[in-house]
């Protein structure tokens, strides 16, 4: 190339899934019948009335212009509403609540107004990847921690606090966990807030996942001085089935959402109003339509679980979210082969769980993204390719 790309685009490699989805895609063309149990988009629709107001605004001639960059007064109130009924956090939504084009985008929008170039960053392992090409995107040092099963998948503190902390400016956390299903506590809220508020560091909670095979619905804002030291995203994405639409939330202090509005409106003209009224439509659903969502869900997991059983895959029955994590037996020996096997002689890809840490590397993860026809066919495909494993 005649013009070489930034160097840092050499700190992050594309996305495990963009590659993966490509693979995916030339198997199909050359056949291959592939069921994708790898990425959590959901494929149930959002509620009718979303639907209907998405139709119903996008149809009105004045409703295609630029949007404000904080969102308009409506839908910041059906977030600071939302928040109140099942978080029982009150919120100012004039001044306390940023929609996002996605929670992913408000990663970006963080990391960019709080983190200089060298100062450090607690990323979990395992964690979302994200969370760490950001900060190597613009700069940061990444440090970890280590998240582990026999401690309920929580940081280990004592030994946070053991550290060098000196250069720390922000850490990620993500209740309910993503990949490993773990559920929060305000236990262990209050110790995070504690913690961050001792050297002062930005404390953010990733939170998208508090409607999926959970009632628990617990919000790091809930505790007493959170609100000095932390930030909280959440998304429509999981919770209502909008993964496509891009509509999300930051709430905290003022102050941190005025900072984070400085770079959020130099990056984009704002959401599209009819979206932003159908959000409006989706944050007011009725509990019984969240009920519905999570009774295919629970049958779904039914299914998941079984084929964990068929792999020999040790999982907790009492994870959130929307996907199953399982450890894999001892006896084998690399997660990233016998993840290519299965694709590739089962026709059926889930995730190998390397790709979000150190930590993750002896698991697997697979998704409740699909029906229930769907899944008893990965089921049948892989018990058949593992029966002709032992005939081998």
């Amino acid at each position: 190339m005649k013009v070489k790309p930034a160097e840092r685009t050499n700190a992050v490699k594309e996305y495990y899934f963009s590659q993966k989805l490509r693979q995916i895609e030339q198997m199909r063309r050359n056949g291959a019948d592939v069921i994708n149990l790898g990425i959590g988009s959901p494929d149930q629709p959002p509620s009718e009335n979303t639907i209907r107001r998405l139709a119903e605004e996008a149809a009105k001639p004045n409703a295609h212009g630029y949007q404000s960059y904080n969102g308009i007064p409506d839908l910041r109130k059906a977030f600071a509403g939302w928040y109140k009924k099942y978080f029982r956090v009150e919120l100012d939504p004039d001044s306390e609540i940023l929609p996002l084009i996605g929670s992913k985008e408000g990663i970006m929008h963080i990391s960019m107004a709080f983190v200089n170039p060298g100062d450090e960053v607690l990323v979990p392992d395992p964690g979302y990847p994200t969370y760490s090409s950001v900060t190597s995107l613009i700069g940061g040092n990444i440090m970890y921690y280590d998240l582990d099963e026999n401690n309920g998948w929580a940081p280990d503190l004592n030994r946070l606090e053991s550290s060098d902390l000196s250069r720390v400016k922000l850490m990620w956390i993500n209740y309910p966990h993503m990949p490993t299903g773990a559920k929060g506590s305000m236990r262990l809220f209050e110790k995070l807030v504690g913690f961050a508020s001792k050297y002062n560091i930005l404390l953010c909670n990733d939170n998208p996942y508090s409607f999926i095979l959970n009632k628990e619905y617990l919000s790091l804002l809930t505790v007493d001085g959170a609100r000095e030291i932390a930030l909280e995203l959440n998304s429509l994405s999981k919770s209502h089935n909008m993964a496509g639409w891009r509509i999300g939330m930051v709430a905290g202090h003022r102050e941190y959402i005025s900072s984070i509005l400085k770079v959020k409106s130099n990056m984009d003209s704002g959401i599209f109003r009819a979206m932003q009224l159908a959000a409006v439509e989706a944050l007011g659903n009725p509990d019984p339509w969240y009920d519905t969502v999570n009774f295919h869900y629970v049958n779904r997991k039914k299914i998941v679980e079984s084929i964990m059983d068929l792999l020999n895959c040790r999982y907790d029955k009492n994870q959130a979210g929307l996907f199953v994590w399982g450890k894999i037996p001892d006896d084998i020996t690399s997660c990233e082969q016998f993840v290519e096997d299965i694709l590739l002689k089962a026709n059926v890809f889930i995730t190998p769980g390397f790709i979000f840490g150190n930590n993750g590397k002896r698991y697997i993860r697979i998704s409740l993204c699909a029906d229930e026809k769907t899944l008893d066919e990965s089921r049948k495909r892989i018990e058949f390719y593992l029966k002709n494993q032992i005939k081998q």
